[in-house]
């Protein structure tokens, strides 16, 4: 009964909180109990202070049970199974950490992130490289360490072999594919050898210093169709790989595990009704100078597609996943089509793995109003620092009034601390009924995965945003190793 007072209490303190901030159309977050406890803790304005804004605030509790989650989809299939943690979705050490001590492995993209998995104390084994560019350094750093190598083209894999015939090794590596066939299509990549024009690649192989342990992909999207249709064609490398005389053992199936940031699958739906509306003229825009948000008004009608996350959706992580291994190949069950294959199903999931991990809080520095009338609240950060390539993060942010004074309501846009025009922090229009005041605080809910990290910058000479770690276990909250 305390937990139900407890969950209780915890929802009518955020529907408290969502009050001071809401977008014209809401578009409510997930949030985590870890965070709803900092919204009220007199302690953050003065972490603020000493450690500046914008502030990352990182929990690995979460990171631990969404792990558990993929890896009882598995069990319950009885798979050989291992996830892979990528590690660009996010640059703290704690989450390195946390990977490695519940038995996952660390997908690494650079030489730094490699580098730094070691320090951490990551076997080599449980390290897969897996860079878009992988430089020389890159490669006799994989080399050296026995860390398998994703190779994606044969530029790349006559570098790999010229360096190991220098350093008298064997490469171990994993190839990378790409051009898979999907309802009679060719699925566009910039990534892998195409599985069918380069198969020639198999038999060239046998006399290189080479160790072929998988066949590794990456699949941009979320359709679990497309998943499995790769793995079809995968298996088929797999087995030409035996014939051959190799030894491939695993199946990498890459990252893209879909998330839901938000409640409310009607609120997302109703955003975008309205948002068509307003760049029609049938209604007042919804965001800033009715930003179209990647889609385009054309004689009356709207076209294109929204450059959005698809911030509601459904299935999501493990219940994504079991729909893959539950799918069909050749009258078999994935699961079951991998188990016969004597293969291990791997994965390197990202933004699933943070899902409800991190919040970034950022401080109210100015509120004035346009030309246009239109109220703008200035925060001590950049876009930078939570953005991913979509147009904007389409989650209402949460407003802690710490500032003093007293403010009107308001409404209007956050924008950031670049000198352009297009330096919008959030492109909806928010409503602030309790008003804005300098030195209040913005909590972005959910952006460890990739918001934080993957595209911040030092223009202007601005410092980079610390990253705080909650424990779980009571221990003072202090920076990450990263920032130490």
């Amino acid at each position: 009964m305390l937990v139900t007072k407890q969950a209780q209490t915890r929802s009518t303190d955020l529907v408290a909180w969502r009050r001071h901030c809401r977008g014209t159309l809401p578009l409510d977050a997930s949030v985590e109990e870890w965070m709803t406890d900092f919204f009220s803790d007199d302690n953050l304005p003065g972490l603020i202070e000493e450690h500046g804004s914008p502030l990352n605030l990182i929990s690995t509790a979460p990171m631990r049970s969404n792990l558990d989650q993929l890896n009882q989809v598995a069990a319950e299939r009885n798979l050989d199974f291992k996830v892979f943690f990528a590690r660009k979705s996010n640059k703290c050490l704690a989450f390195v950490d946390q990977a490695n001590h519940c038995g996952a492995g660390i997908d690494t993209a650079s030489e730094n992130e490699i580098q730094q998995a070691i320090d951490q104390g990551v076997e080599a084994s449980q390290i897969i490289c897996t860079a878009a560019v992988k430089s020389d350094s890159l490669i006799q750093r994989c080399l050296k360490n026995s860390i398998c190598i994703a190779v994606d083209n044969r530029d790349e894999l006559h570098v790999i072999v010229d360096q190991a015939n220098r350093l008298a090794c064997q490469a171990i590596v994993a190839l990378r594919l790409g051009g898979f066939r999907h309802e009679g299509q060719k699925l566009p990549t910039r990534f892998g050898f195409d599985v069918d024009r380069d198969n020639t690649l198999l038999a060239e192989l046998s006399d290189l210093p080479l160790s072929v342990q998988g066949i590794h992909f990456h699949l941009d999207g979320y359709d679990a169709r497309q998943r499995v249709n790769a793995i079809a064609q995968s298996l088929e490398w797999i087995q030409a790989l035996r014939d051959l005389g190799h030894s491939p053992a695993f199946l990498d199936i890459g990252g893209g595990f879909p998330i839901s940031y938000l409640r409310s699958a009607q609120q997302w739906e109703m955003f975008w009704q309205e948002h068509e509306k307003a760049l029609l003229g049938q209604r007042e825009s919804i965001t800033y100078r009715n930003h179209h948000l990647g889609r385009q008004q054309t004689e009356g009608r709207i076209v294109g597609k929204p450059n959005s996350y698809p911030y509601y959706q459904t299935p999501v992580r493990a219940d994504w996943l079991a729909s893959i291994l539950d799918a069909e190949i050749g009258g078999q069950t994935v699961a079951t089509k991998l188990r016969n294959s004597r293969i291990q199903l791997r994965c390197e999931p990202g933004r699933s793995l943070m899902d409800g991990c991190g919040m970034t809080v950022a401080k109210v520095e100015f509120r004035k109003q346009n030309a246009e009338g239109d109220w703008l609240i200035g925060l001590a950060m950049n876009r930078t620092q939570c953005r991913t390539s979509s147009d904007d993060f389409l989650v209402d942010p949460i407003l802690l009034p710490t500032g003093e004074g007293t403010s009107d309501p308001m409404t209007g846009f956050l924008v950031g601390a670049y000198c352009t025009e297009s330096e919008l922090l959030s492109l909806r229009r928010l409503k602030f009924p309790t008003g804005v005041r300098r030195g209040d605080l913005v909590v972005f809910p959910n952006t460890a995965g990739y918001l934080m990290h993957f595209l911040e910058s030092r223009s202007h000479q601005f410092p980079l945003a610390k990253n705080m770690v909650v424990s779980d276990a009571g221990e003072p909250i202090a920076l990450d190793l990263i920032d130490v």
